[in-house]
């Protein structure tokens, strides 16, 4: 059998190369993260917070520092709990982006992993530190932008690049035509194919390797096996770790991903200015009609405008991690009506890594015939 090969960002040796995606609001928090470390993969923690603290937002600045200090909270304890790779997710898009990305490097995170937007800046905000930076892209062409960035000012290029394709949960690179599941154009395949030769030339002029992890749509060994033997280094995972035992998340959270069944899955558009996939329900029925009625009480997101918005996003996906999903919705990726158990993340990862190694073996097999 074939064995899984080591994910090596800079001087960090992951044994399995699985990241946890990084799911906010409160989905992906300390005791995910930390798990999934402990399995050797990487545990995610997301910095979108949107603290219970903050009920109304008259004083931004203090309002900004009561969400920072959660969210050093849930690094520090998942640090307490692990000794393995702690990284953070930062969407380029919240309005406490560069006091959040502060915030991780002077906590020590091994890896800031950054998308929604261009993380044009990032290496200016982690200059002097030894925190890794991974973007989060969705194309070719957004790889090439960040690196030419990077490089010419900064002198830099990512530790590592995600790749998230359209198959997956959330908010999307994509436009709403290119997301819908008959006809997603174009194919994870060929994007993490295209950003690992857009990202060779990088390499080779800064004589460093820039692994290319595969996201959007990962669900099996299988996935993983076909990814790695496309040439990317690793995988992205955020649906499947849902339902573990492990996860933040309310149990009516978890149910809502077991009940799910493929019709189900919607893509709307978010306040926030782009399209997401999300699993349909009475809420966002309702937020269709325009029968919600709010006012904005957290101006989280730049890229949020209250006055056209049929709902606040924040205050829907806090509810719905708490389990009220009568006043909130869930993200998901496009196979979580693949998902019918909960689990732990251990016996998550094993059965992951088993049916990788197996399928990887295949591809040896297959090649070898072929030859």
């Amino acid at each position: 059998m074939k064995k899984l090969p080591e994910l090596t960002i800079g001087n960090l040796k992951i044994t399995v190369p699985i990241i946890q995606g990084g799911m906010g609001i409160k989905i992906s928090l300390a005791k995910l993260a930390s798990a999934v470390a402990n399995a050797g993969g990487v545990g995610t923690i997301s910095a979108a917070i949107k603290s219970d603290h903050v009920k109304d937002r008259k004083n931004i600045e203090k309002d900004d520092a009561l969400d920072l200090r959660e969210f050093v909270s849930y690094v520090r304890e998942a640090k307490a709990l692990t000794k393995g790779i702690i990284a953070v997710n930062i969407m380029v898009a919240l309005s406490s982006y560069p006091a959040l990305v502060q915030a991780a490097v002077n906590e020590k995170v091994d890896i800031i992993f950054s998308g929604a937007g261009l993380p044009l800046n990032l290496p200016k905000l982690t200059e002097g530190s030894d925190v890794k930076i991974a973007p989060i892209v969705s194309s070719a062409r957004v790889a090439e932008i960040i690196c030419k960035t990077w490089t010419s000012k900064y002198n830099r290029v990512p530790d590592a690049v995600v790749v998230e394709g359209p198959m997956a949960g959330g908010h999307l690179g994509y436009s709403p035509e290119e997301i819908e599941e008959d006809k997603v154009s174009p194919k994870l395949d060929g994007i993490v194919t295209g950003v690992i030769e857009t990202v060779k030339k990088y390499e080779a002029q800064y004589n460093k390797k820039i692994p290319v992890i595969a996201a959007g749509g990962i669900f099996d060994g299988k996935d993983i096996a076909r990814m790695i033997n496309l040439g990317a280094s690793g995988v992205q995972m955020a649906t499947r770790f849902v339902c573990t035992d492990e996860c933040d998340a309310d149990m009516a959270f978890k149910q809502a991903y077991i009940n799910a069944k493929k019709e189900d899955l919607v893509i709307i558009k978010s306040p926030v200015g782009m399209p997401g996939r999300a699993i349909n329900n009475k809420f966002l029925e309702r937020a269709k009609n325009g029968d919600i009625k709010f006012k904005c009480s957290y101006l989280c997101l730049r890229t949020c405008d209250p006055a056209k918005s049929p709902y606040c996003i924040a205050e829907a996906l806090s509810n719905a991690a708490k389990g009220n999903l009568e006043e909130g919705f869930a993200f998901a990726g496009s196979n979580v009506y693949r998902v019918d158990k909960i689990t732990s993340v251990k016996t998550l990862m094993d059965e992951l890594v088993k049916e990788a190694e197996e399928a990887l073996s295949n591809y040896r097999e297959t090649s070898a015939l072929k030859a």
